[in-house]
């Protein structure tokens, strides 16, 4: 049995929190470029160029790449040979969110009574956490502040079995389709596809995760990937909702199986400020 110490988890989730709200991965900035080179509208390179320039001037002066700051959801894979010692995990989560959000002077968007007072919490948290448990005896951390523009445009879809392959690309698509703009693209979009109505949301959130662009491994999931990312560009949304063909950097798609009555679908939108730091301890 290892022990990691909750302060420990706690500093490591502060620093990756303001480290995603001042940097995007490579991976992200090579799937802008790569946009700005095929793009063919005018309108569509100028705005590529600004997003990366933000990028380029958040980086250098640490800044928020974005005023949307988010939620802060963290995904975990905790070792099942781990004990975390000194406190429990979920609160040294919210108090390394806590630090990160008010330290840095990032926004804080948190609302208690969401239905009616909307009264602010003050310091970010409560964290959204999502735990896995898997072998090994480390701890792996994932911080990504989610926007609430990209955020809202996301749908789940109970579809009917019979609907079939056709029925999710036409899901997704649409789904895209009515954001328009609103999602800030040009956009990752994850998508679940299989399990139950929270299953399959998370499976959407979580394949956000993935290095952009990166296929996966199951070869009709990354045919299924390919085909609906061509649709979603053919769209001519564009970046930013000004036209053009870069309406979609990626699409990741992970799929779990379900019930013989079922066909559920998740669609999560990501934001071209694709923001997410991990570290493992």
């Amino acid at each position: 049995m290892r022990e990691i110490g909750a302060e420990e988890v706690t500093k490591t989730v502060a620093r990756l929190f303001q480290e995603a709200c001042y940097s995007l991965p490579d991976d992200v900035l090579i799937a802008l470029k790569r946009a700005r080179e095929i793009e063919e509208s005018p309108v569509g390179r100028e705005v590529l160029d600004r997003i990366l320039e933000n990028a380029d001037m958040a980086g250098r002066g640490e800044v928020p790449l974005c005023q949307d700051t988010g939620d802060a959801v963290v995904f975990l894979e905790l070792g099942q040979d781990v004990h975390i010692v000194g406190g429990d995990l979920y609160s040294a989560i919210n108090e390394g969110v806590r630090l990160a959000y008010t330290e840095a002077y990032l926004r804080k968007s948190m609302v208690y009574q969401p239905f009616s007072a909307r009264v602010n919490t003050g310091d970010n948290t409560p964290a959204i956490i999502h735990a896995d448990i898997v072998p090994g005896d480390r701890l792996k951390i994932f911080a990504v502040p989610k926007g609430g523009g990209c955020e809202n445009p996301s749908l789940l879809g109970m579809l009917l079995p019979a609907s079939g392959r056709q029925g999710v690309i036409d899901f997704v698509v649409d789904t895209v389709d009515v954001a328009g703009p609103d999602s800030c693209p040009p956009i990752i979009i994850g998508v679940g596809i299989g399990g139950t109505v929270e299953k399959t949301m998370l499976l959407a959130k979580r394949s956000l995760l993935r290095r952009v662009g990166e296929p996966n491994p199951d070869s009709e999931v990354a045919e299924l990937e390919r085909e609906i990312l061509q649709r979603v560009n053919n769209l001519g949304i564009g970046p930013m909702g000004y036209g053009g063909r870069a309406t979609a950097l990626a699409v990741h798609i992970e799929v779990f199986p379900c019930h013989i009555a079922s066909l559920p679908v998740a669609v999560n939108l990501q934001c071209h400020s694709a923001r997410h730091k991990e570290a493992t301890l």
